[in-house]
């Protein structure tokens, strides 16, 4: 099948070739606006109390609008009360919310109140003002706007010693939005001149490591291509192009360099193209197609957990997998097809190069590749003399290192991800410091009656929830008009919603009513100041108080939902939580039944599986202790936070069982061909180590220096991420490959291959031989 399939390829290089172009071409002119669509969204669960909340507030409110934003304003030359704080804060503010790319709907605070009204919007510096603001642009639309608008206030009023910052979800995920971007940018130009030093070392030739790119380029291209078009359609989240970038390029050039490094062994053993063409998709190539079938297979587990951030990556993740896939068997070997021996072309010489000939440099390749895997090869036969001893200390090490994981914490981004150069992070740190932590992000009980409030049975019960709310721990205030409401209705504060009565109040009070209650007084919002961030563990605490309390007034006709950041946060966290267990055991039913399948054995997908757990145990470990507990701030610029953000953890686990398989299946597959060829137990895994170990060596260097590339220049999110893949690869074929898998095997002894029923014949042994003889002819 592999001599037709490259016959195949070998007659239709050109029509395919075309196709390609064509398909490169018209993926990248799709690919162009997809900054612009991408979503800061994605972390609301359907049918949560926080997306509820968040819907019944987007209508029905005097100021509140599809999404909202706090005006902040500070006068760094005048006081407030002064004439002339008074006259730069209005003009400002009735400048920015005239911008007609907002939309207002409607604005409360400083602008809107005024006299004593003014100074519950006045922070505590007395320089700064605030002013909620209603906009009539939805999520979407929100983040791609505010970010300009936000960069020319900014500038406008700067040199006039205003600092003004528009603080929302919008301008928020539109500032990450541009990190992302400018990370991307960043880590691409690290990564690109550092990934072809590596492949020039390790091809030690110039066309082959440009060839690796081709691979990489397509499976990017044609990614960026589809997410672009879907992104128009549906809700992806912004992390999607940076995810998508990392694990396609790192997987991309690993797939091509185990294809292009077979395929020109093949070359300088003496054989045409063609030939070593179909020995190298025979051998590599079903390795890759097997280890991108696993990636895509894992990683679509991940479509059962009901958050849409997560199912962005994911599916960025599959598709670009597939795509780096493809490219490898379909669009390389076409490419190599092309260009034959001029594969071998810019060869950089070697240190015992004398001459330029073919012949000699041929026997240079194939001797200097004999020694590099006699080193492993001897490597692995040390550590099986003392298998326990050595099993038992990389275990001990990377069980000290896991340790940490059993503090690890999760939750949702907030803004403490952005730098604090940035307009819209300064924004969000004065309304903390003026204001109080929490009021950047109050929590929101959003609660809806069937009939008026003014005349429902069940208004007492609204009253005493707010009476309740203010005696919890870590609550500063909480805003409502019932204290406004009772200055016309003392002990029924809500029967003063009633027309005749609501008209009595003065304007700025009939101002604030409007801002907590709907038009058609069947809705009102309570808002919840606490003490802190929104996703510290005191912020977490009090929600659970507050849904607790929320709760108990539920009646037949009265309905309590909680929202605002920290609810968005656990509900994600909770969805998260709930298909881990699901995700986990398809996860790991689909690895098992896979490594089965090509192994014919029943344990070593077992053992695969549990070296992999300790992998990831230690992975989270350090991560904890460089992201939670802050050993790495000073390196990766963050400001320290009490958790991961709550979809790398998962991710890591779909991601590193993937890819650690992709190198136990190229292991594995060379130790087998050995075993089948009659070799010992000792001995198939010692010469498996040797034919294996090199390659593998230098495809995780390029993945470590892709991932860590990312984790040196991306936002905290990204950060975590690359750096988990990174130090992942980095023990999988350190420590887990060079040592706990020989040792396991060699203690596995015969129960390596173990299958009931399975009945190997001399014939099947021979032929084992025979393929091996043939696939390795001209390797030292």
């Amino acid at each position: 099948m592999s001599q037709r399939l490259s016959q195949i390829l070998h007659r239709f290089r050109g029509p395919l070739l075309a196709l390609w172009l064509v398909a490169l071409v018209a993926a990248a002119i799709a690919a162009l606006p997809l900054a612009d669509r991408l979503s800061g969204g994605g972390w609301y669960v359907p049918g949560s109390d926080s997306l509820s909340a968040v819907q019944s507030m987007r209508s029905g409110f005097a100021d509140r609008g599809a999404s909202n934003l706090t005006l902040v304003v500070t006068d760094e030359r005048n006081l407030a009360g002064s004439p002339e704080f008074d006259r730069r804060m209005s003009q400002v503010m009735r400048e920015v919310t005239a911008d007609k790319r907002l939309e207002t709907t409607g604005g409360y605070g400083w602008l809107t109140l005024s006299g004593h009204s003014r100074q519950e919007f006045v922070g505590k510096d007395g320089r700064t003002a605030v002013t909620m603001v209603g906009l009539g642009l939805d999520d979407g639309t929100a983040r791609r706007v505010l970010p300009d608008v936000q960069q020319e206030i900014d500038h406008r009023y700067a040199p006039q010693g205003l600092r003004v910052a528009m603080v929302s979800a919008g301008t928020f995920w539109g500032e990450i939005n541009k990190l992302s971007a400018e990370g991307l940018q960043k880590a691409e130009l690290i990564t690109f001149p550092l990934v072809l030093l590596i492949l020039l070392l390790l091809y030690r030739g110039v066309v082959a490591a440009v060839v690796s790119f081709v691979v990489s380029v397509t499976a990017i291209v044609l990614t960026f291509g589809v997410m672009s078009v879907l992104a128009a359609h549906v809700e992806l989240s912004i992390f999607v192009q940076n995810a998508a970038t990392m694990i396609g390029l790192g997987v991309s050039v690993d797939y091509s360099l185990f294809i292009i490094s077979r395929y020109v062994d093949e070359l300088t053993a003496g054989r045409d193209r063609t030939t070593a063409l179909a020995i190298a998709l025979r051998t590599s190539g079903r390795t890759v197609l097997f280890s991108g079938l696993i990636v895509v297979l894992a990683m679509s587990s991940l479509f059962l957990v009901d958050l849409n951030v997560i199912r962005s990556i994911a599916l960025g993740i599959v598709v670009v997998v597939a795509f780096a896939t493809l490219a490898s068997v379909v669009v390389l070997p076409v490419v190599l097809h092309l260009i034959g021996d001029r594969i071998l072309w810019g060869r950089l010489p070697l240190r015992r190069r004398t001459s330029g000939e073919k012949g000699r440099a041929s026997g240079e390749h194939r001797r200097t590749a004999g020694e590099r895997g006699h080193r492993w090869g001897s490597v692995a036969r040390q550590i099986m003399r003392r298998p326990v001893l050595f099993l038992t200390l990389a275990s001990a090490a990377l069980l000290a290192l896991a340790v940490p994981s059993l503090d690890l914490h999760t939750f949702t981004p907030d803004a403490r991800i952005a730098p604090a150069s940035s307009p819209v992070r300064q924004g969000f740190d004065a309304v903390r410091e003026q204001f109080g932590p929490g009021t950047a992000s109050p929590q929101q009980i959003v609660i809806t009656s069937r009939t008026a409030l003014s005349a429902s049975p069940d208004a007492g019960r609204v009253t005493a929830l707010q009476e309740q709310l203010v005696r919890l721990p870590h609550v500063t205030a909480v805003r409502s008009p019932l204290d406004v409401l009772r200055a016309v209705s003392p002990e029924r504060p809500l029967a003063g919603l009633d027309a005749a009565v609501f008209s009595r109040l003065p304007g700025d009070a009939r101002g604030t009513v409007d801002h907590y209650v709907s038009a058609d007084r069947h809705k009102i919002v309570l808002e919840v100041i606490g003490d802190d961030y929104a996703s510290a563990d005191r912020s977490r605490a009090l929600l659970d108080a507050i849904r607790s309390a929320a709760a108990g007034i539920s009646a037949p006709g009265l309905h309590a939902v909680v929202g605002g950041e920290t609810a968005e946060g656990a509900d994600a966290n909770t969805a998260i939580g709930d298909a881990l267990p699901e995700v986990v055991a398809v996860m790991l039913a689909v690895l098992y039944l896979m490594l089965l399948v090509t192994f014919r054995s029943l344990l070593l997908p077992v053992k695969a599986i549990a070296i992999n757990l300790l992998s990831l145990g230690a992975t989270y470990g350090v991560l904890v202790l460089v992201f939670q507990r802050g050993l790495g701030a000073a390196l990766f610029g963050f400001d320290p936070s009490d958790h991961l953000q709550n979809f790398v953890p998962i991710l890591l686990l779909a991601i590193l069982f993937s890819l650690s398989t992709d190198y136990e299946v190229f292991l594995l597959r060379r130790i087998r061909e050995e075993h089948d060829a009659g070799a010992d137990n000792t001995t198939a895994v010692a010469d498996g180590m040797a034919r294996t170990a090199p390659l593998i060596s230098g495809a995780a260097l390029l993945m470590v220096a892709v991932f860590g590339a990312f984790a040196l220049t991306g936002i905290m999110p990204i950060q975590q991420l690359g750096l988990g893949l990174a130090l992942a690869i980095a023990l999988d074929a350190t420590v887990i490959r060079l040592i706990v898998v020989p040792a396991a095997m060699r203690l596995m002894g015969r129960w390596n291959w173990w299958l009931p029923g399975r009945r190997p014949t001399p014939a099947s042994a021979s032929a084992s031989a025979s393929a091996r003889a043939s696939e390795s002819s001209g390797r030292a």
